[in-house]
């Protein structure tokens, strides 16, 4: 069966990229956007059965226009398609309903599992990048309740969900790297998660980030 979809970048190349690395598949381009208002766009004129959306676009970020079709176009998966591998944007990603993850460099054979993955159902995929936070979405309500943060591991779990260093987050809180691996250290412990990117799908999730 032959797979419509829907490419939104807003770079020229990067679309040509994508479609010359389909070529010979099942995948058939039905529509390029170049932003993400035209992406929800051609979406709703060419009903694609997969979305491939760049988080961020000239015109406002790729999470925009994944909420727009997740809610008009519910048959229509959404992969999210990024050079950052930022867990913050794989965790609103996931909370705002894409079928998956994928940084932009990934090979032919990882997209092509990625796209029949998400077609098959298999949300998320063992190829892209959300299954790395799919669980951590998941978590029980009681982790949550239970947790309880200072005022100093707060403002270190939001730096941290934006993907900064120990010594970036030092730099701006000015306390030492040493310092902010304890707050690292205390506030997995508190939130029950066993690294960064989990620590940032929590913040997520608790409005923190």
């Amino acid at each position: 069966m032959t797979v419509k979809l829907l490419i939104a970048d807003d770079h020229e190349v990067v679309r040509s990229g994508l479609v010359s690395l389909l070529a010979n598949s099942d995948i058939n381009v039905v529509a390029m956007a170049a932003s993400g208002a035209e992406a929800v766009r051609l979406a709703r004129e060419h009903l694609p059965d997969v979305a491939l959306l760049d988080i961020r676009m000239s015109d406002g970020d790729g999470l925009t226009a994944l909420e727009q079709i997740h809610r008009e176009l519910p048959n229509t998966r959404v992969v999210m398609l990024s050079a950052y591998d930022n867990p913050t944007y794989m965790a609103r990603a996931h909370a705002m309903g894409a079928s998956d993850y994928l940084l932009k460099g990934s090979g032919r054979e990882q997209l092509l599992a990625t796209i029949h993955a998400v077609m098959a159902g298999n949300q998320p995929s063992i190829h892209g990048e959300l299954h790395r936070v799919a669980g951590t979405m998941a978590m029980r309500q009681k982790t949550d309740d239970e947790a309880s943060l200072t005022q100093r591991e707060t403002q270190v779990l939001r730096h941290l969900a934006l993907g900064l260093s120990n010594k970036e987050i030092g730099t701006s809180l000015s306390i030492s790297v040493e310092t902010v691996k304890e707050h690292v250290q205390h506030l997995l412990r508190k939130i029950g998660v066993s690294d960064r990117t989990q620590a940032a799908v929590w913040a997520v999730r608790k409005g923190i980030a």
